[in-house]
């Protein structure tokens, strides 16, 4: 595993110390956590940006007709 150093402004260390202590997790794991959450959400904004730029044809969407009724 690689070690990564951050500084964090007070207000900050002490938003993290809180949360850790709420989320009964150790600071490393909520950070690893944290960042693979940002991490993928940078992922998922990349692919919706793509897809805007260049969504599918209408021969190439697969066919959801009535898929509202499959929401729960």
């Amino acid at each position: 595993m690689k070690s990564l150093v951050i500084r964090l402004d007070e207000g900050t260390h002490r938003a993290l110390l809180k949360a850790v202590a709420w989320g009964g997790k150790g600071r490393a794991e909520f950070i690893r956590d944290a960042i693979r959450k940002a991490v993928r959400a940078a992922e998922y904004a990349r692919m919706r940006r793509a897809y805007q730029a260049q969504p599918d044809s209408e021969s190439q969407a697969d066919g959801w007709p009535g898929a509202e009724e499959y929401r729960n």
